[in-house]
Order: structure tokens, then C-alpha cells, then sequence
């Protein structure tokens, strides 16, 4: 079957710059030109939620691995941290000197990298929002960086035409990937981490192997290219571009696979679920979208799996057309009883310390909430007392 239009959520009053899934698909967040990050239930018949707290834009939204918070990056210079509920109550810092472009969460959900017009990519804390570094080679805008998923990586594109590799331990940036004639929007990690894949204004999507530094795949499409996810399972790519269409690329055969229609205006953002069986895309239309891919059973099962015990996908590689970052877990038919208890009792622990975690982010979310309700209080009680000793300073005189 071919991907298939799910449902569309009608709302943001301007351009959707941003679509992200809760872990367990049962929301959705984006962000718009229209300054509001809104929260969609996949439920029918519930209503979504409408956050206001950024005074400009929102350019950026992602989820917390846990799925208990939504990072969003903004025009006016900030980034907020949301409890996705009724309340949607956040907390706010100043991340950067000019419009934070990409916001995005580590695997652990611990660290934080921003990405902004002030050319640089900053390094946070989740839990107290305390900034760690920053990295500052780029010399435009920086439009998005990702972890890696294993945390020891930081890729980051821009508009001076690179993507930039970093160590995060050293700080260091080990690789410059120059080979972009335009703009680079957009870029992220293959599942496996061994490759990145990236997006441009030259209409092109490039995908590299990180490890020889080597242009493995290239692209070359009719329009600029603002958006990228991959599939868990590392076989598939789907991209959002200017013409409005979306498009599957299918990494094993390094070929495309489906152009999809229904944004009316340049697609501007697009993001596969956790799990691959949905992607959802973002419009200059103010349209979200959601999709249900269709794609071979097998694929999703080796994402569950590899979900469920917490492992990174890491199986033996196929045969590619021009690629080597596709992975594949083979499927043995004998199974040992006692590996599969270890395995359930594995993701019982898996599923406990997810939960845990869950329940922290929102208690610290909560204390900086409170911290910063309490240094209001203290600002207001102080402008009183000097407002009530004018008042006795004017009565004496």
C-alpha cells in the first residue's frame, strides 16, 4: 500500500514551522509563525491545546524522550520548556542572542542543543536549564543541530553551507562537510548513528558516512528542501520541500520511492513517530498532517523490538546501492524460553526506568515553575516596600 493521509488539524493562524510525537504517538506538537506551540490529541473528538508564551515566532518543537515535556526554540531569542497537559505550564531562558532555530533533546533526555542566528550551537541541562557550552565555528545562521543517538556527537547545518561534526566531550569540531551549493536547512542522525543526511536551498538531500567521511547518497530534486526524518528502522527518508510535496526516498536502492501531495504552498517540516507507522508534516498552508506510512511490517517490528530491550539497532548490513548506513535485525525463527523472559523482565526495567525518568523531568519542571513564581513574589514584595517607604519618605517631607 502506498502512504496514506491519516488526518489533517486545522488551527495555527500562519506557516507550521515544526511537527514532533509524543513517544507513545498519543500527541503531537507544533510550533508556528503565529508565536503558539499547540499540542494535538490523536484521540478524535479531543480538543488540542494552545500554548502563549513566546512573544515571536516559534520556530522549533521537540518532545523529551519521556514524552513529560516539549522544548520549544523561538524568534525572540528564548527557549521554553512545556508540561504538555491543561495547564501547559513552562519555564522560559534566554538560549541565545538572536532567533533559536532547532531545539533538541539527547536520547538519555538530560542535555538540550540549541541552534541560532547568532551563528553559534549551545549545550544545556535539561533539569535546571544551566548552560554547559557552546560551539562556535559557523560563521552564518545556524539553522539545526542534532545528538547523535548514542550522545557523543553533535551535527549541526547552516547557512554558510556546511554541516559542522563535534565532539561533544572535547568541544571539538572533527569534520567540515563543504559539499552543499546552498544553504543547509536541515540535518540529522541515521538510527544507527553512522551516517547523516541533510537538507538544502541547491534542492538537494546529502547523506554522508560519518565514520569515513564519505558522500554515500545525493539527491537532486526541483525545489529547496526544508525538511528531513528517517525512518527508525534507518531504510527510508522523507522530506518536505517547496513544491509542496513530501517525498520517500528508499536508502537501501538509493532510489524515490513516493511524492506525496496535499499541502497547499511550500512543506516546511516533516517527522516520522518513534516507532515509523505514522509521520506527520507542517505547512506554510497552517496545515499539520498525519500520515500513515504503510510500509513492510518487518521494518516496524525491528523498531519495537529494538524499543522494548533498549538497544540501539546495530544488526548486520544488507547490501546498499551507494549506501552502507542501512540496518536490518534478521528474524531467527528457534527461540530460548529463558532469553525470552530475560528479555520481557528487561523490558519491564526498560519500561520502570522510562516512567522514573518521566516523573523527574516533571518535578523539576514543577521546581522551576515555583522558582520562578517565587522570584516574582520577592520582585513585587520588594517594588512594594519601596513604594511604601516613598510614600512615608513624601509624607515626612
Amino acid at each position: 500500500e502506498d502512504p496514506s493521509l491519516e488526518r489533517h488539524f486545522k488551527g495555527h493562524r500562519d506557516a507550521v514551522t515544526s511537527v514532533d510525537f509524543s513517544l507513545n504517538k498519543k500527541q503531537l506538537a507544533s510550533g508556528s509563525m503565529d508565536s503558539s506551540v499547540m499540542i494535538w490529541s490523536m484521540k478524535p473528538q479531543i480538543r488540542a491545546y494552545r500554548f502563549l508564551g513566546h512573544k515571536d515566532a516559534v520556530m522549533c518543537v521537540q518532545f523529551s524522550p519521556s514524552g513529560h515535556l516539549v522544548a520549544s526554540g523561538s524568534r525572540d531569542k528564548t527557549v521554553r520548556l512545556w508540561v504538555p497537559s491543561v495547564k501547559g505550564e513552562s519555564t522560559a531562558f534566554k538560549a541565545h542572542t538572536a532567533t533559536v532555530r532547532s531545539v533538541h533533546f539527547s536520547s538519555d533526555g538530560q542535555s538540550l542543543v540549541t541552534a541560532s542566528d547568532d551563528k553559534t550551537v549551545k549545550v544545556w541541562t535539561v533539569h535546571r536549564q544551566k548552560f554547559l557550552f557552546s560551539l562556535s565555528q559557523h560563521i552564518n545562521w545556524v539553522r539545526c543541530a542534532r545528538f547523535s543517538p548514542d550522545g557523543r556527537l553533535i551535527v549541526s547545518a547552516s547557512d554558510d553551507k556546511t554541516v559542522k561534526l563535534w565532539d561533544k566531550t572535547s568541544r571539538e569540531c572533527i569534520h567540515s562537510f563543504c559539499e552543499h551549493g546552498g544553504f543547509v536547512n536541515h540535518v540529522d542522525f541515521h538510527p544507527s548513528g553512522t551516517c547523516i543526511a541533510a537538507a538544502a536551498t541547491d534542492n538537494t538531500v546529502k547523506v554522508w558516512d560519518v565514520r569515513m567521511n564519505r558522500l554515500l547518497q545525493h539527491y537532486q530534486g526541483n525545489a529547496v528542501v526544508n525538511s528531513l526524518s528517517f525512518h527508525p528502522s534507518g531504510n527510508y527518508l522523507v522530506t518536505a520541500s517547496n513544491d509542496s510535496t513530501l517525498k520517500i526516498l528508499d536508502l537501501l536502492e538509493g532510489r524515490l520511492l513516493y511524492t506525496l501531495h496535499g499541502h497547499q504552498g511550500p512543506a516546511t517540516c516533516v517527522a516520522f513517530s518513534r516507532t515509523g507507522d505514522l509521520f506527520a508534516s507542517g505547512g506554510s498552508d497552517e496545515q499539520v498532517m498525519v500520515w500513515k506510512t504503510n510500509f513492510d511490517a518487518a521494518d516496524y517490528d525491528d523498531v519495537l523490538k529494538t524499543q522494548k530491550s533498549g538497544t540501539n539497532v546495530d544488526g548486520p548490513q544488507p547490501a546498499l546501492v551507494q549506501m552502507d548506513c542501512g540496518v536490518h535485525v534478521k528474524k531467527t525463527k528457534t527461540q530460548d524460553p529463558g532469553r525470552n523472559h530475560m528479555q520481557q523482565e528487561e523490558a519491564v526495567l526498560a519500561n520502570t526506568l522510562e516512567h522514573i525518568m518521566g516523573q523527574l523531568d516533571v518535578l523539576t519542571q514543577t521546581v522551576s515553575i515555583l522558582e520562578q513564581r517565587l522570584t516574582l513574589t520577592e520582585d513585587k514584595l520588594k517594588e512594594c516596600l519601596e513604594n511604601q517607604q516613598k510614600i512615608i519618605q513624601n509624607k515626612t517631607s
